[in-house]
C-alpha cells in the first residue's frame, strides 16, 4: 500500500493543486496555456531528445513505430464504422477513438510509475502515434470539418515542431553512435546532466495542468459515456492484439508496460481546436476530461498491480 502511494499520490497532489488553482484564480487561463508551451517546447523535448540518443537501435526500432501508427489508423477505421452503427452521428467521434495524448500525460505517467531511465521504452511505442498525430490524424481531421487541408502547412507545422525536431536529433546521436562515442571523454555525462535538469519538472507541470483543466461539471454524460467506453472497448482490442505480436516477434522486448501505459491515455489535447461549434467543443472537451479522469484510475490500477 505504501508502495502504490508513494506513486499515486504525486499524481492526485498535483491534480487537487491544478483545481485549486483554478477555483481559486491563482493561476489564469494564459498563466495555464504560457505552462503547456514550457512543456510542448522545452521540458518534454528534453526528455524526447536523452531517450532517443541514449538508446540502441535496431531493426524493431524501426518497426515498432510503423507498427503502431497502423494501429492507431486501425482504431480510428473501427471508431467511424462502430459509430454508426451505434448511431453516434458526432464526425468528431472516429477520433476520439484513436491517437493519445502521450506528450501532455503519457510521459509523466510512466516515468513516475516506471522511471525515468526505462523511458526510451515508452519513446519506441509513443513515435509511431507522433507520426500519425502529426501527419494523417490532422489531416483527417481537416478534410472532415469545415477547414481546408493545406498539406504546406502541415508539414511545416510537423517538421518545425520541437518534439519532431528532438526526435530526430535523438535518433541521430543515438543511432550515428554518438552519444557512445562521447561516454570515454564525459562530454556524454554533461549531455545527460543538462537533459536532465530541463527535463525534471516536466511531470509536475503536466499533472498541475491537467488538474486546471480537469472540469467534471455538466458533463453530458450519456453522449460522453457512450464514446468513452467505445475508445476504452477498442483500446482492450488492440492493446491485446499488438502485445501479443510483440511478444511473438521480439520476445525479448520489454515494452508491455509501455502498451499499457499507452493505451489507457486519453485522445490528444489538441482535439477541441478544431470543433466548429460550442455544442461540438463541449461534447469533445467533456470526452477529453472524463478520458483523463479514466486514464488517473486506470494508472492507479497499475500501480497497485
Amino acid at each position: 500500500m505504501l508502495e502504490v502511494l508513494r506513486t499515486v499520490l504525486p499524481v492526485l497532489v498535483m491534480l487537487i493543486i491544478g483545481i485549486i488553482c483554478r477555483r481559486q484564480g491563482i493561476i489564469s487561463r494564459e498563466g495555464i496555456n504560457a505552462l503547456k508551451n514550457v512543456v510542448v517546447n522545452i521540458t518534454l523535448p528534453a526528455v524526447l531528445l536523452s531517450a532517443f540518443a541514449t538508446t540502441s537501435y535496431t531493426f524493431m526500432d524501426l518497426a515498432v513505430p510503423l507498427i503502431m501508427f497502423l494501429i492507431c489508423l486501425a482504431a480510428w477505421l473501427i471508431g467511424k464504422s462502430a459509430g454508426r452503427f451505434l448511431g453516434m452521428t458526432s464526425r468528431f467521434v472516429p477520433f476520439l477513438t484513436t491517437g493519445f495524448e502521450a506528450g501532455m500525460l503519457g510521459y509523466a505517467l510512466f516515468t513516475m510509475l516506471y522511471g525515468a531511465e526505462r523511458t526510451a521504452e515508452f519513446a519506441r511505442i509513443d513515435l509511431g502515434q507522433v507520426l500519425f498525430v502529426f501527419t494523417l490524424y490532422k489531416i483527417l481531421l481537416a478534410m472532415d470539418g469545415s477547414r481546408k487541408a493545406d498539406a504546406g502547412s502541415l508539414i511545416r507545422e510537423m517538421v518545425l515542431s520541437p518534439i519532431i525536431l528532438a526526435i530526430a536529433a535523438g535518433v541521430l546521436i543515438g543511432a550515428t553512435g554518438l552519444y557512445r562515442m562521447l561516454e570515454p571523454s564525459g562530454i556524454s555525462g554533461i549531455f545527460d546532466a543538462c537533459t536532465d535538469f530541463i527535463a525534471a519538472p516536466t511531470s509536475a507541470i503536466i499533472l498541475l495542468t491537467i488538474g486546471y483543466d480537469l472540469v467534471l461539471k455538466d458533463i453530458p454524460w450519456n453522449l460522453t459515456g457512450k464514446v468513452v467506453a467505445l475508445r476504452l472497448a477498442i483500446m482492450l482490442l488492440l492493446r491485446t492484439a499488438l502485445v501479443l505480436l510483440l511478444r511473438a516477434l521480439w520476445p525479448e522486448a520489454n515494452l508491455t508496460d509501455a502498451v499499457n501505459i499507452m493505451f489507457i491515455l486519453p485522445p490528444p489535447f489538441v482535439l477541441p481546436v478544431f470543433a466548429d461549434d460550442e455544442q461540438q467543443r463541449t461534447y469533445v472537451a467533456s470526452a477529453l476530461s472524463v478520458s483523463t479522469l479514466t486514464a488517473i484510475i486506470g494508472f492507479a490500477v497499475l500501480a497497485a498491480l
